[in-house]
């Protein structure tokens, strides 16, 4: 069901000839006898405060500012508006494309004219120009070329003889393959009208255009007249529908003729002051690395805010002054805030662009998209957050009439072929649903289409409906998962739910999550108790596996290998010579080798010898070695010949009792021993030292017991399922913690 955002409105009740002004700090209003209907009058009271701010800062009130639009002659080239340019660039630049289709896909239950039917779009052609309007090159630049009036004849697909179930698969089908079939924009026609026959009371009327010609509001323009005619050619009546006072032609001269000058760099200042220094990419965590080449595919996620929630919304917003809009445009702000790290977020809305009453009911492209900054720098509470927001948006309903077109390319912001230029993600809030078109023996309805383009990254509908506000979140599928989305939209809701209960809380502070996914968050991930022996060390586990594998491979280095049982020898025969130099619990033992077996087995030895490591990486400067050795105070160092003249440097201008260098080849000279050493530690006592990488300063030295060290390994374990069969490579530096797992 179609519905219309304020702007929209506002052009809604000029077309009704409902003239509306302010008197003081109040709306008056005047209308044509029953042209305001209960349901507009609600609306009109409704959104009050809206209407006023926006006919206060948008100048709508008194349009003397605007020139008139008038006819053109059509002996000259025509030229093509600031939009129908830049979508003109688009189609050179990305080729023919159906991103920029706008398709309208519409059931016909009851008997239908067909005859009535090609009458009636045949006229809507003769009225606007723009539906025979195509766009050759002339003298190396695009103009607009108006092809003369000719009949319509509807083409008719007939699924009359398919099962019901088969119609609607094949319905979907062709619904897509003509939303997605493509234009030439310079030759044409630029408007297609398919019929699809199910039966003799049900048709489906597939209508597209390509957006160069058209926008959603036009759409509705459309339909609407589709409807008057076809119900005048059916009864044969004259049509009631008044001549056009303009083209969309003319406006597009009058819009290139106006939009200069002064008038242009007015706007221009307030949008180069605005938008200077944004930032130009929203960067939203993503399921999936952006494209090289911003693609276009989408899905569609529908959420709905009770009626409760909605009226707490809007009561909150009539409390701070401020528009519902704008109290949603606030929150998303903070949800995409939260979901980025980025506290400058731009979103760009779009507007209907019909201010003035020559362009109300002409079809073309009018609708204008609005950047708007909202800045959550310094942690605001959401009522502060509401007054930045209310200013940022009132200003740019007050400059609305640049082109985004134009701003672009004034601006010249960082350009990428991977996401669009000034902002990715885009909102709209629609109020006034229209109803279903009833005709004398025929009703129109939507026809739900599988099919979404996603041209921005993320793009949040929001609509008003009789039970509350409706919310549809289309995304980029190429970017982010369904369940991704699905939880987006669950934490705005939660959200909103948070602002209204606590309106003055920081909006950091301002939670997300569901119940739910609090109690996940909470209990059930939080629940990691695992069993782990708590009364061992690390030496007692080896000698255990030993026993149950003495002869499974324990290490590889390059063409070398050792079983359990060979490197439980060569450790042990170390460790006995450890505990001979004095190696006790808690005594800290440095290694300063390259990662092979030999490094692997000294640390078995320490551990055994009841010692704790301190991994020493050769690859360091010297004067960070001298440094550790240092802090560390350790009286012993493990190393190889091939490094004792950095040991030695190191010890340099030492400050302290130099250590003792013990060489590897000498303990590698040692006897085996399968006999394992008596328990020398204990699950409290020091099992390693890693030095910090000294990034804020001075390195530092990190101390952690058996107890906690066996905690992660275990961990690892499990997160990992290592099995007996598994194999973990060791490939971090020795000086990482996370060598000590691997």
């Amino acid at each position: 069901m179609k519905t219309i955002s304020i702007s929209e409105l506002l052009s809604y009740l000029r077309s009704l000839d409902v003239k509306l002004w302010i008197d003081g700090d109040r709306l008056r209003y005047s209308a044509p006898e029953g042209a305001l209907t209960p349901l507009l009058l609600s609306e009109i009271r409704e959104h009050k405060t809206e209407i006023l701010q926006f006919l206060q800062q948008a100048n709508l009130v008194s349009r003397s500012t605007y020139p008139p639009i008038k006819p053109i002659a059509r002996d000259a080239e025509l030229p093509l508006s600031f939009g129908q340019a830049r979508l003109w660039f688009l189609n050179q630049l990305e080729g023919e494309t159906a991103t920029y289709n706008i398709p309208e896909t519409l059931h016909l239950s009851g008997s239908l004219n067909v005859v009535a039917l090609e009458k009636a779009v045949a006229e809507i052609l003769r009225r606007h120009e723009v539906l025979r309007t195509t766009f050759p090159m002339v003298n190396g630049s695009p103009v607009q070329a108006i092809a003369d009036v000719t009949r319509v004849t509807i083409p008719v697909i007939d699924l009359q003889g398919l099962p019901q179930q088969e119609q609607s698969v094949q319905v979907q089908q062709l619904a897509t393959a003509e939303a997605e079939q493509t234009f030439d924009l310079s030759s044409g026609p630029l408007l297609r009208v398919t019929l699809l026959r199910l039966t003799q009371q049900s048709h489906v009327l597939l209508l597209t255009m390509h957006h160069i010609i058209s926008d959603g509001w036009s759409m509705g323009i459309f339909v609407q007249e589709l409807s008057l005619l076809y119900q005048a050619f059916c009864t044969g009546a004259s049509p009631l529908l008044p001549e056009l006072p303009i083209q969309y032609a003319d406006y597009a001269h009058w819009q290139r003729e106006w939009l200069s000058g002064e008038v242009l760099q007015t706007q221009l200042n307030y949008w180069k002051q605005q938008l200077a220094e944004a930032p130009p990419l929203l960067e939203l965590p993503t399921d999936r690395p952006r494209p090289s080449v911003q693609t276009f595919r989408g899905g569609i996620e529908y959420f709905e805010i009770e009626q409760e929630l909605t009226q707490k919304l809007k009561t909150l917003s009539q409390q701070s002054g401020v528009s519902l809009f704008m109290t949603l445009l606030a929150a998303f702000a903070t949800l995409l805030s939260r979901y980025s790290g980025q506290s400058d977020i731009i979103v760009g809305s779009p507007i209907a662009n019909r201010q003035r009453s020559e362009i109300e009911s002409l079809i073309g492209l009018f609708v204008n998209t609005l950047v708007l900054r909202t800045q959550l720098q310094g942690n605001p509470t959401f009522v502060e957050l509401l007054e930045r927001v209310k200013e940022m948006t009132l200003g740019a309903y007050a400059h609305q009439d640049l082109p985004f077109e134009k701003l672009v390319e004034e601006l010249q912001p960082q350009r990428s072929l991977s996401y669009s230029p000034l902002f990715q993600v885009m909102f709209m809030l629609q109020n006034l649903p229209s109803a279903e078109l009833e005709l004398p023996g025929l009703s129109i309805t939507p026809w739900e289409i599988d099919s979404v383009t996603a041209t921005d990254d993320l793009l949040l509908s929001m609509s008003e409906t009789e039970t509350g506000l409706v919310g549809e979140l289309v995304y980029n599928s190429d970017l982010f998962d369904a369940i991704t989305i699905q939880r987006m939209c669950g934490h705005f809701q939660s959200l909103l739910y948070a602002i209204v209960n606590n309106p003055q809380q920081h909006v950091a502070q301002l939670p997300l999550l569901s119940t739910v996914e609090q109690h996940l968050l909470l209990n059930e991930w939080n629940n990691t108790t695992a069993d782990y022996p708590l009364d061992q060390c690390f030496p007692q586990l080896f000698e255990a596996q030993v026993e149950r594998t003495p002869d499974a491979v324990a290490a590889v280095f390059e063409d070398q290998k050792l079983t359990y049982r060979e490197l439980n020898s060569r450790a042990n025969g170390w460790a006995k010579y450890l505990v001979e130099r004095g190696v006790q619990a808690n005594t800290i033992v440095a290694l300063l080798c390259e990662r092979n077996l030999d490094f692997l087995t000294a640390i078995l030895a320490v551990f055994k010898a009841g010692g704790a490591y301190l991994p020493l990486n050769a690859h360091h400067p010297v004067e960070r070695l001298r440094t550790c050795l240092e802090q560390s105070q350790v009286s012993l160092v493990l190393g190889t010949s091939q490094l004792s003249p950095m040991f030695y440097s190191a010890l340099d201008g030492f400050e302290g009792t130099p250590p003792h260098l013990l060489q590897l080849e000498v303990l590698a000279a040692t006897a085996q021993s399968e006999e394992n050493l008596p328990v020398r530690c204990q699950p409290d006592d020091l099992a390693y030292v890693i030095y910090t990488s000294g990034s804020t300063g001075t390195p530092k030295g990190a101390m952690l017991q058996h107890r906690g060290m066996l905690n992660h390994l275990y961990a690892k374990v499990h997160d990992l399922q290592l099995s007996p069969q598994d194999v973990v490579a060791q490939t971090a530096p020795v000086s990482f913690d996370i060598s000590v797992w691997q």
